[in-house]
């Protein structure tokens, strides 16, 4: 397994900017293997941009399918009428008859504001623990195995998900309670929901939730990471060849569905947690994290726990793969013109 690692990391551009091209034999290993660890070869402005643009034009293109699914999340807090006869079709012909079609896109903007400073921290973040990580490891001047390289990224992508999501919170509780908006617009924008969650719930209103998200963040970012970048580094390996993009693209959306599936559940949970107490909203759960699951697996079931994944993979699979694409076009854009 290591010999095969070592095979897939020696000609496979991982996080050099999405390279595609085989590594020359007769190159030193020592130079190899720096080109194959270094994070980026973009400056921090550059990556930065490249994190916000990838993270803001993904989910702007998968926003009616993410405000599907966090209705379908949030449908265990209303009458089992509306569970039992919830579907996508239906809930999606409802929000066209009831609201127009721009509604598909409500909360779109606060997403977008979300959204920028969230993927811009998550990616730089990620490609500066995995330099960390690679250093202390002491694999920056030598080849590494498979096993230690999955690894890294999943720490790294961990704590980038964590540092992303603890910095921007407020504006992903905002964004939950504007998408959750049906006919009755009680937050009228991103300021009005913040000013009013203060008001109304405290200061604390603004990170309600907040424990199940880093919860749910962390493992989802580090798998979303590390499969990705195993994925792209063996395709690339058996195919280099390959068009960048579509490399990209399709070793994100496998990413995506890996990690989707592995927690949505937390994220269940935290969507409901983020509700709680919100106009329109009984509080139901009155008890944390593990009030709040006791409470779905004894109304709805283990299935209430999954609730809203059909949608969340219809969104997922695009999602992931174009942010993942994007982020590479962007690096390549944006890297600076080698000198003559």
């Amino acid at each position: 397994m290591a010999g095969v690692g070592q095979r897939v990391l020696a000609r496979a551009g991982v996080g050099d900017g999405g390279s595609s091209s085989s590594i020359a034999p007769e190159e030193p290993v020592e130079q190899t293997m720096r080109e194959v660890v270094r994070p980026s070869q973009i400056g921090t402005a550059s990556q930065l941009i490249s994190g916000g643009v990838a993270g803001a034009v993904s989910k702007t293109c998968t926003a009616p399918l993410a405000r599907l699914t966090i209705l379908f999340q949030v449908q265990g807090m209303r009458t089992n009428h509306a569970l039992e006869q919830a579907s996508m079709l239906r809930e999606a012909s409802r929000i066209f008859r009831e609201e127009g079609f721009r509604a598909f896109w409500k909360g779109n903007g606060v997403t977008v504001v979300h959204r920028l400073p969230y993927s811009a921290i998550n990616f730089f973040s990620y490609e500066n623990y995995k330099l960390f990580l690679t250093r202390m490891s002491g694999a920056e001047n030598r080849p590494e195995s498979l096993g230690v390289g999955m690894g890294t990224r999943l720490l790294a992508g961990g704590g980038a998900g964590l540092t992303a999501a603890s910095l921007t919170y407020p504006l992903d509780l905002v964004r939950t309670r504007l998408a959750a908006q049906t006919k009755v617009m009680y937050y009228r924008g991103i300021v009005h929901a913040l000013v009013t969650i203060s008001q109304e719930e405290g200061f604390k209103g603004l990170y309600k939730g907040i424990g199940p998200t880093l919860l749910c963040v962390g493992p989802n970012i580090a798998i979303n990471f590390c499969a990705y970048e195993t994925l792209k580094s063996i395709w690339v390996a058996q195919s280099p060849n390959s068009p960048n993009i579509i490399t990209s693209l399709c070793c994100g959306s496998v990413a995506g569905i890996c990690s989707s599936t592995a927690t949505f559940p937390l994220d269940l949970i935290r969507r409901r947690m983020q509700l709680e107490g919100a106009a329109g909203q009984a509080r139901v759960y009155k008890s944390g994290l593990m009030g709040t699951l006791k409470h779905i697996l004894h109304s709805e079931g283990l299935r209430g726990l999954y609730r809203g994944i059909m949608p969340e993979y219809f969104k997922v699979i695009p999602s992931v793969g174009i942010v993942f694409m994007t982020y590479e076009f962007m690096k390549r854009v944006l890297q600076p013109k080698p000198c003559d």
